[in-house]
């Protein structure tokens, strides 16, 4: 049985959008309470009924998350422009290498603004 299991976890940042224009409310300081979504697929071990301890999942996030969390996104390495598009590919690049199966990453930045990345 293939699954998606899926793990979520929330932080608090402020950033400066650089790239949009002048007078654009998202180029001035702000900051929003970031939810992200975590999702890995792979085939269920029968023996245990499980394909990942959600465990894995957080000790993975928790270097990320305190690298993330109270801070202003500009001053992280690799966020100098923290759209929710490159926080996403920031993350999965931070969290491939140790989540075999890492599949999805969804951010919300606001309930209803989202963006999915897949690492393609």
């Amino acid at each position: 049985m293939t699954i998606i299991l899926s793990k979520d976890f929330e932080f608090d940042a402020a950033q400066a959008l650089p790239h949009f224009p002048d007078g654009h409310k998202c180029h001035n300081l702000h900051g929003h309470g970031f939810k992200v979504t975590i999702s890995v697929r792979g085939t269920v071990d029968e023996a245990t009924g499980l394909l990942y301890d959600h465990a894995v999942i957080s000790d993975a996030m928790k270097p990320v998350l305190e690298q993330l969390d109270h801070v202003y996104l500009n001053d992280v390495v690799g966020l100098e422009n923290p759209t929710i598009e490159n926080i996403s590919r920031w993350i999965w690049e931070k969290l491939a290498p140790q989540l075999a199966g890492l599949y999805e990453i969804v951010l919300h930045e606001t309930p209803r603004a989202r963006c999915v990345y897949r690492g393609e």
